[in-house]
């Protein structure tokens, strides 16, 4: 199959990226060919491309995008040219450019939707108006269109429903997955530590995701802020990019003299995200809204405990599991998740077992993509059908 994926392919985007590259290499690894459609603007950096895929970069529009999200003339004349020549073309997201094209411009090639987490409550809420407007000019009737509804976790379909106001009728349910091999054999502990100069004496809680306020970074900050009012053993380390939420977080932490507790690492990719793994007593993730978050993934595929909130697309499955600890959107939650984690070694060790039990039989990247696979398969198929009786 020819395959084209549509979203902005860089680092900035975060998970859906991941999640691309990741379905990318196994696509690729059977025989597909895959091609990365990604507007982006000038500064932005590329995620990379997979060995034997393309990443196609589109210049975006600036002044538009203020208004509609990811306009792209490059990107439209390049799937008017030649979006008849894929068999099909996945859109990431919605309430952007590249979200709608693909329906206005090519109605035979089949069409698939990632929801990626953006229908939940908290998500409709930001900048309301714009989405309301798309919504009401043509968002609702594409996605009612789109040949199949991806969702990552169960409550999507919910969202997906409540959006629409009646069930989609193709809607298929395959999360996320990860290289698990990739975690498998963590580097030897120390080096994280030595690169930052915590003292072996204290524990260390990372968080690793985008510095970005869905990140649930107002309940995390105060949350630590009263274990460190309550226990003096350990360090919060905030690895990520910036993405519109450093300066208040660089704010709470000089008004609270947190500057020796709380560390800014930056975005930590390859080996150093290994080591950061190895040398983490705790993952917490206090997220209002992910559609099923990668980095969880990889903490628990890390045996990393993990601390989370439901929001993270993991939630019924690792509660029911105890795969990790669950907290309620409250600062008071979250620091009694990091308590627990922290203090009853016993119980962080039932989170790390069943953490990697639980990633190593559901969320393997080639279970995962597999069945991704088997869904374009069904889709060309029945495009395949409607199309041949015109023939005739």
């Amino acid at each position: 199959m020819r395959i084209l994926h549509i979203c902005a392919y860089t680092w900035a985007i975060g998970g859906p990226a991941r999640m691309i590259y990741d379905h990318t290499q196994y696509a690729v690894s059977q025989g597909h060919q895959v091609d990365i459609l990604s507007p982006m603007s000038e500064g932005d950096e590329l995620y990379p491309a997979p060995a034997g895929s393309r990443v196609i970069a589109c210049r975006r529009n600036e002044w538009i995008s203020r208004f509609f999200r990811e306009v792209s003339l490059d990107l439209y004349h390049y799937l008017r040219k030649h979006a008849g020549e894929y068999d099909i073309i996945h859109c990431h997201g919605l309430w952007h450019f590249a979200s709608v094209t693909p329906f206005l411009l090519d109605h035979r090639v089949p069409k698939v939707l990632t929801i990626h987490g953006v229908l939940d409550a908290w998500a409709r809420k930001q900048s309301a108006w714009k989405k309301n407007l798309v919504d009401a000019l043509i968002q609702k009737k594409l996605v009612m269109r789109a040949d199949l509804i991806h969702i990552l976790n169960e409550d999507e379909r919910q969202d997906v429903e409540r959006y629409l106001g009646r069930p989609h009728p193709r809607i298929v349910l395959i999360p996320n997955g990860i290289r698990v091999q990739d975690f498998s054999g963590l580097p030897p502990g120390g080096k994280f530590r030595e690169q930052l100069g915590l003292p072996d004496d204290k524990k260390l809680v990372l968080f690793m995701s985008r510095i970005n306020s869905k990140k649930g970074l107002d309940l995390l900050l105060p949350a630590f802020r009263d274990y460190c009012a309550r226990h003096d053993d350990a360090v919060l380390v905030l690895a990520g990019s910036d993405d519109g939420y450093l300066a208040q977080t660089q704010a709470f932490i000089r008004e609270n003299g947190l500057d020796r507790q709380i560390l800014l690492a930056g975005m930590v990719t390859g080996e150093t995200k290994l080591n950061a793994f190895a040398d983490a007593d705790a993952f917490v993730l206090p997220s209002y809204s992910e559609g099923l978050s990668m980095a969880v993934l990889e903490a628990m595929a890390a045996g990393v405990p993990t601390v989370v909130s439901d929001r993270v697309g993991l939630g019924r499955e690792v509660g029911r599991t105890q795969a990790a600890c669950l907290t309620d959107l409250k600062p008071d939650a979250v620091r009694e998740g990091i308590e627990q984690v922290l203090h009853d070694p016993a119980y962080a060790e039932t989170l790390s077992r069943n953490a990697r039990r639980l990633v190593e039989t559901r969320y393997d990247i080639s279970i995962v993509s597999e069945r991704l696979l088997q869904e374009y398969g069904k889709l060309v198929e029945r495009s395949a059908q409607r199309i041949e009786p015109l023939r005739a």
